[in-house]
């Protein structure tokens, strides 16, 4: 049930407003201090705010500076405020100030419920708009709003402008593809070819000819000199896929075109300068190869100058959600379907499968379910996703949300420099709650 805060110092039209939003979970609040106290630990997405708030009730001083202090801690906060019957210019003077909308007493219950209403919905447009902004990298497909991909992306806008060798780490189907583009597209490359080789899809014998090119000649049925992958990229970015299936008598030649950035073409003796970007990507654990002898330890070395470890899917909590609806879309697109969402059953299932593929079998699994669903909504049964391990996920979550409590009870404690009351203050909850969480936690002062 959605938080809706009362700002109200009336009883009775508190009680009134109460009886009248059942549908919400009606949070009240008689003055500024205690509307700040509620909003921090609510957090609701509307707010209705008397403007003629104690110790100034006569007036609308006390009821705007609650507004722009609840605006300045939450914007996204869809504030009504409640004037008087001939208030215009306070009303005014609140929407002025960044307030949603504004209602003027008597209080028409069915009315002021039309009001919140939309406020709600509009809230909620506008927070998914916002998902959809914060989206990173999102003109490449590289899309998330969960920490661990904020980071990789601070990094690739760090990275994009130099020329320093990036190697991408991560599962397959995490998009190391889709970062590496991302990097060359926000380089100073971006106009020159990128040129992806993916180094376990081609058989070992055809490897070196396709990276470096071949004289006419050079073997049976080269029939005319052509150009490698290499030789291709000049000038723009080459993408090494899959660098750790290399093939360890190659990984010598790469190692010496990466150093000096010339090749010799298969049965050519003529050195051809290159001049390229160089990502490599890889699901292996490369350093446990070099301890093993099947990747060269001076190879790793050199591609490695900068590593982005590329979280799994099932680490990026709600980027499932985020990354679901817009497969959703393009899968709606390519289907000619016009498929709403998830069912609720569906969003479950969707957060609790381990997601062993990555992106790849989500894209693959809401792009089959829209063209299985029966109705607007897609379901579980639509999404096949069985045998979830419920309690290990939920023991997960615990994990992580005490892990969570922890850190924050730590540093509200330690900007409050050990003041309880104001500890308690910065968190939105009560001392006695308070005391608890930092006996749970072993936390002292």
């Amino acid at each position: 049930m959605e938080s809706l805060l009362v700002i109200e110092d009336d009883l009775g039209i508190q009680k009134q407003l109460k009886w009248c939003f059942s549908d919400y979970d009606v949070v009240t609040a008689g003055d500024r201090k205690s509307a700040i106290t509620a909003l921090r630990r609510h957090e609701p997405k509307v707010v209705t705010l008397d403007l003629g708030l104690p110790p100034d009730e006569a007036n609308a001083s006390e009821g705007l500076a609650t507004l722009k202090e609840i605006l300045s801690l939450c914007p996204q906060t869809k504030v009504i405020v409640i004037t008087g019957n001939n208030d215009k210019d306070n009303a005014l003077k609140a929407i002025e100030l960044g307030a949603h909308d504004f209602y003027q007493k008597p209080i028409d219950d069915e009315i002021i419920n039309v009001i919140v209403q939309r406020a709600f919905v509009i809230a909620q447009l506008e927070a998914e708009n916002l998902a959809l902004k914060q989206t990173s990298l999102d003109a490449n497909g590289f899309i998330g709003t969960s920490p661990q991909i904020q980071q990789v992306c601070r990094m690739v806008e760090r990275i994009a402008p130099t020329e320093i060798t990036t190697l991408l780490l991560g599962e397959s189907g995490t998009g190391k593809e889709v970062l590496a583009r991302a990097i060359h597209d926000k380089g100073p490359r971006h106009d020159q070819p990128f040129i992806a080789i993916n180094c376990a899809s081609i058989p070992e014998t055809l490897l070196e000819s396709e990276l470096f090119g071949f004289e006419k000649g050079a073997f049976t049925g080269a029939h005319k000199t052509t150009k490698g992958k290499i030789e291709c990229a000049d000038g723009g970015t080459l993408f090494l896929d899959e660098i750790g299936d290399m093939p360890y008598p190659l990984q010598a030649k790469i190692l010496r075109f990466l150093q000096e950035k010339v090749i010799e073409r298969v049965g050519g003796r003529q050195e051809i300068p290159v001049d390229v970007k160089i990502i490599c990507a890889t699901h292996q654990n490369l350093q446990g190869m070099v301890e093993d002898k099947t990747f060269r330890e001076d190879l790793f070395y050199r591609i490695s100058e900068i590593t982005i470890n590329i979280p799994p899917l099932r680490d990026r909590g709600e980027d499932v959600l985020l990354l679901a609806r817009y497969f959703l879309h393009m899968a709606n697109q390519q289907t000619q379907r016009n498929l709403t969402g998830f069912s609720d059953e569906a969003i479950d299932a969707l957060m609790t499968h381990h997601w062993p593929g990555n992106i790849r079998e989500l894209q693959n699994k809401v792009k089959s379910a829209v063209i299985m669903a029966d109705s607007k909504l897609i379901t579980e049964m639509d999404l096949a996703l069985f045998n979830l391990d419920q309690e290990k996920i939920a023991l997960n979550l615990r994990q992580v949300r005490e892990e969570a409590e922890r850190a924050a009870v730590s540093r509200a404690l330690s900007m409050s420099d050990g003041n309880m009351s104001n500890t308690a203050n910065l968190l939105g909850i009560t001392r006695p709650t308070l005391y608890s969480l930092m006996e749970k936690y072993t936390i002292e002062k």
